[in-house]
């Protein structure tokens, strides 16, 4: 396995010459493109890292978790959780220490933390992938992808903490 990369980079580099690419100049070429590439997503970066901040400083987070905590209670997902399953869309280090203090405080056995980990790895940082995607692309009709994420998103939390119950 450790001479994969090499091989790989020996035919490129073989393919290139006999076709007479020049393999620096198109190294450079598109080591600038991701540069700029690279420069356009700051800004997004930023703006979603503030807003995760901003959410928990102002205590938004913990609102609107005791707010949809009956709701979630419902819906067979521990009301406890409702903070995970609001940050998690949004930032996956802030959802992995919320996940930390689940299992410390429920223990790792627990029904609740199995929900927590099943939350926890069955969806994505949704708002932060979706910045990063639509970043390079000038479409317009971002709600529609949007929408369809964060209901995969819910019906994810819902499933895994069904599958947690049955198992």
């Amino acid at each position: 396995m450790s001479l994969v990369i090499p091989s790989l980079f020996v035919i490129i580099i073989t393919i290139a010459a006999a076709k007479k690419i020049n393999v620096f100049s198109s190294f450079c070429a598109g080591a600038e493109e991701g540069f700029k590439f690279t420069l356009t997503l700051l800004p997004i970066i930023a703006a979603v890292f503030m807003m995760c901040n901003l959410m928990e400083v102002s205590g938004i987070a913990d609102a609107l978790a005791r707010a949809l905590s009956p709701a979630m209670n419902a819906l067979g997902i521990p009301g406890e959780l409702a903070k995970l399953a609001i940050v998690k869309p949004f930032s996956g280090s802030g959802s992995l220490s919320l996940l930390t203090e689940v299992l410390e405080e429920y223990g790792a056995d627990s029904y609740i933390a199995r929900c927590a980990c099943t939350i926890y790895s069955s969806s994505e940082t949704v708002f932060y992938v979706f910045a990063l995607y639509f970043a390079g692309t000038n479409k317009k009709g971002r709600a529609a992808p949007l929408a369809i994420v964060i209901l995969s998103t819910i019906l994810s939390t819902i499933l895994s903490c069904m599958l947690c119950r049955v198992l």
